[in-house]
């Protein structure tokens, strides 16, 4: 077998709540308990796992990790409507749905962590076009 992109694995200080917001935002079911859970979504798998654990398999392996220098990008079959909800919940919205020429209209967002989550979605060229997208 060839090289296959399986998924990511967050490392936080705090999996409850990380796990708790992930489910809400991605409405998806979660595997696991405070150390280690695992969300797995259409084609891919989404692993949170504690700093205290990553330190007990490897010590040291955290220092000087960075947090936040990624985008994990999901997705959705209506930006729009998934702006809505997640601004309704009080999510902390970075950038509003954008149109942008390589055809994608998108809105990030920050999870507990301060990550940067990405909701996208496919557009045609025609919307391309128009004057929604970033100067």
């Amino acid at each position: 077998m060839g090289t296959r992109f399986e998924g990511i694995c967050i490392v936080t200080d705090d999996v409850v709540a990380l796990r708790d917001f992930s489910q809400e935002i991605l409405q998806a079911e979660a595997e696991g308990d405070e150390t280690d859970a695992r969300l797995l979504l259409e084609g891919v798998g989404l692993t949170l796992f504690s700093k205290a654990s990553m330190e007990a398999m490897a010590p040291g392996s955290t220092e000087g990790a960075g947090s936040g220098g990624y985008t994990v990008e999901i997705e959705v079959s209506d930006v729009n409507d998934q702006y809505e909800r997640l601004r309704d919940l009080g999510v902390d919205i970075v950038k509003p749905p954008t149109i942008y020429p390589w055809g994608r209209r998108s809105f990030w967002f920050r999870d507990p962590d301060g990550n940067i989550v990405n909701f996208f979605s496919h557009v045609a060229a025609a919307s391309v076009a128009r004057s929604e997208r970033p100067r």
